[in-house]
């Protein structure tokens, strides 16, 4: 089976090269400098020159504040971009496994979200990754729609890391309580993609949306607590800063962000037999990979 695999630098796709490392498929990785997504048209004549069985799009438009400016710029890659990459897979007639952000949904629930649920983005970012999913939806082609949360892991960019860097320099650092949601180790992500992959290779799926997070709901200020506290105990950091933790309204942002985003893990987990992300096992094996230098 020949996969494609877009954004191969960023956190995902760095983790989907760790994951599928020694696995026999024919695996194509490909950043942004190999494959610009929001080329709509070289796009296309790349990945019909490929002809991958599968495709998979690791990339996205992630700055949620960045995206409030500029709008037309989040639309081309998690809107434009995705609906182009679904025609093209449709006319291949090969799959595509995209992934989608909690952000869908407006964070009024106080329950977890299951997949049905009506979906209410409050910003730009979350408003892009919905047009971008209905965009696969109704381009015929046969999909996998994965929706995650608080994504982190060793590498890019992301919240475990930019504690990390506060820590060491800051005795004190405030941090917002008053959002909640349910932290995921990009590791776990890749790895519930190799499951997904085994599946279509060996049995018959059905197109579907699912649900994939971290198995523990938490705040902004209790994951910083719970990286700290593992990030003394393993020596990454000599001690840990005093969090004080704020509240959003004293750390206003140019996007709102959903105040309760808990998704629900158990349609994957019937359907595939995947387990919810581990997210305290996911911040020591990041920390792990940190002090080790593994990457």
């Amino acid at each position: 089976m020949k996969l494609l695999v877009l954004g191969s630098k960023g956190q995902l796709g760095r983790c989907l090269n760790d994951q599928l490392d020694s696995s026999d498929y024919n695996i194509i990785y490909t950043s942004r400098e190999q494959i610009d997504i929001g080329a709509i048209k070289a796009t296309k004549s790349q990945i019909l020159e490929i002809k991958p069985d599968v495709v998979i799009n690791a990339t996205a438009y992630t700055a949620v504040d960045k995206a409030e400016e500029e709008p037309e710029k989040s639309a081309l890659i998690n809107h434009l971009a995705v609906a182009n990459i679904a025609d093209t897979c449709s006319q291949l007639g090969c799959w595509l496994v995209h992934v989608s952000s909690d952000y869908v949904f407006d964070g009024a629930s106080r329950v977890a979200y299951i997949e049905e649920d009506k979906t209410n983005p409050i910003g730009v970012y979350g408003d892009t990754k919905l047009k971008g999913e209905k965009a696969i939806q109704s381009s015929g082609c046969r999909h996998i729609i994965i929706r995650t949360a608080w994504v982190f892991s060793e590498y890019g960019n992301n919240f475990l890391k930019t504690m990390l860097r506060l820590g060491a320099k800051r005795s004190e650092i405030g941090i917002v309580g008053d959002q909640v949601g349910c932290p995921t180790y990009a590791q776990d992500i890749a790895k519930a993609i190799k499951v997904i992959l085994e599946s279509l290779k060996t049995k018959e799926v059905s197109s579907c949306l699912y649900h994939f997070s971290g198995n523990f709901c938490c705040s902004w200020a209790e994951f910083a607590q719970a990286i700290f506290d593992q990030a003394v105990e393993l020596q990454i950091i000599t001690s840990k800063p005093n969090i004080l933790t704020i509240t959003t309204k004293e750390f206003p942002t140019l996007a709102k962000r959903p105040v309760r985003s808990e998704l629900s893990s158990n349609k994957i987990r019937s359907t595939f037999g995947i387990d919810p992300s581990d997210y305290m096992l996911g911040i020591r094996s990041s920390l792990m990979a940190i002090k080790n230098a593994r990457y």
